[in-house]
């Protein structure tokens, strides 16, 4: 069983520690800076979820290709948190958060003037690789917090981001039938700049000096997933319950516009339901850090099976299409949060790390999730989405359940 105390085994060479508790001034105002920032980095990556269908009609996509881009920006985040967060334990944090903000400003605006399908693809793929920014904002704001504030502040943060990565999707639409699909990316271009000369005036300085090469980083944050177990089943955990989640988000746009008529504003609307997510973050981050972190996984995964079936019926009834899109949001929030609660406590000397390791895989079965609903939904349609969907998550739930298991005895 996961303990949320766990350490990790030594490793050589590094010197980092947590700010101490009089020098952390983590106030609400940061706090909540923040938390905006999370939700406005990784929002770029979802713009195109409720696009789709407009990107088949103005590009000449089919619907195999038009799901590439999607699956193109969770390949390009699952390469940054790869190769560019591990760099928040080897340089100073501010001045890359901060380096990352822009970079993700400029690559917004190449895919705001694409001319041709290709040029989307790459800025996409440009802005999911840099807006990793988010991922290296939550393990600084677990720096700056209090140990037994750990739960409340990493809900309040990815609160942040899961409104971004929904809403993203509402604003998206929105914008796109007021102004056309590119002045999505110019507006978050323009947001995504504000915000990195705001976190440059707010966030302290925080150097965490790693006597490593670039190369020995990368190479030391391979080798969490095979040398340490905790790591590895939440990661797990983790990349099932995120492959099962974007299959629906990415299947539903087809849905909502061939079985229901709907335009792009109404699909991007579908994203406030997600709010429900967003608000049961924190208080899951609370029983979190009370010791029940280990329950409200299994609540997560169990919450995240069930919710396939009322979205199976969401393709004749739209009440049960939101009452599962519900319970699927809740229950992918919660289960994220117990996960990063135990990922980020296992050794603060290496967070940035544990956390590039555990999201990384977090992304790459999210990536698969997409690139599997290209492949299914010509095919089979929503009852194959909603099958395959449904046995990632009942995958998760039965690790978790063999992550109890007590270990057997030993052979006489």
């Amino acid at each position: 069983m996961d303990q949320s105390g766990t350490k990790l085994g030594t490793m050589t060479n590094t010197t980092v520690r947590d700010v101490p508790a009089p020098a952390r001034g983590l106030t609400r105002g940061l706090l909540l800076l923040m938390s905006v920032a999370t939700g406005l980095s990784v929002a770029g990556n979802y713009f195109a979820q409720p696009l789709l269908d407009l990107f088949r009609h103005e590009l000449n996509l089919g619907p195999a290709m038009a799901v590439l881009i999607v699956t193109a920006a969770q390949v390009g985040y699952a390469l940054g948190l790869l190769l560019l967060v591990p760099l928040g334990d080897l340089r100073e944090r501010r001045g890359l958060a901060v380096g990352l903000f822009g970079a993700t400003a400029v690559f917004l605006m190449v895919s705001a003037a694409a001319v041709n399908p290709l040029m989307l693809f790459v800025g996409t793929a440009l802005t999911a690789l840099t807006s990793v920014a988010a991922q290296v904002i939550v393990p600084f704001a677990v720096t700056l917090a209090a140990p037994a504030e750990r739960g409340r502040v990493i809900g309040t943060v990815m609160s942040g981001l899961l409104v971004g990565s929904l809403l993203a999707r509402t604003a998206s639409g929105g914008l796109a039938e007021l102004g056309g699909w590119r002045t999505v990316y110019w507006v978050n271009a323009l947001l995504m700049a504000l915000v990195a000369l705001l976190l440059w005036r707010r966030l302290p300085t925080l150097y965490t000096p790693v006597a490593l090469s670039y190369p020995a980083l990368l190479r030391s944050t391979a080798s969490l997933l095979r040398t340490e177990p905790v790591l590895r089943r939440r990661a797990a955990m983790g990349a099932l319950g995120l492959g099962s989640f974007n299959m629906f988000w990415t299947a539903v746009t087809f849905l909502l516009a061939g079985r229901y008529g709907w335009g792009e504003a109404a699909i991007g609307l579908l994203g406030l339901i997600g709010i429900a997510g967003a608000v049961a973050t924190p208080y899951a981050g609370r029983l979190a850090d009370r010791g029940h972190v280990q329950r409200l996984t299994g609540l997560a995964a169990a919450g995240l099976t069930v919710a396939w079936l009322p979205l199976l019926l969401g393709s004749r009834s739209l009440a049960w299409l939101i009452v599962g899109a519900v319970a699927l949001n809740v229950a992918q929030s919660v289960l994220l949060n117990a996960n990063q609660n135990v990922i980020y406590a296992l050794n603060p000397d290496i967070r940035n790390r544990l956390n590039s390791a555990f999201m990384t895989s977090f992304f790459v079965g999210g990536a698969a999730g997409s690139a599997l609903t290209a492949a299914l939904w010509p095919r089979w349609g929503w009852p194959g989405i909603t099958l395959i969907g449904a046995t990632l998550a009942a995958a998760t739930f039965t690790l978790w359940l063999t992550d109890r298991r007590p270990p057997r005895p030993n052979a006489k």
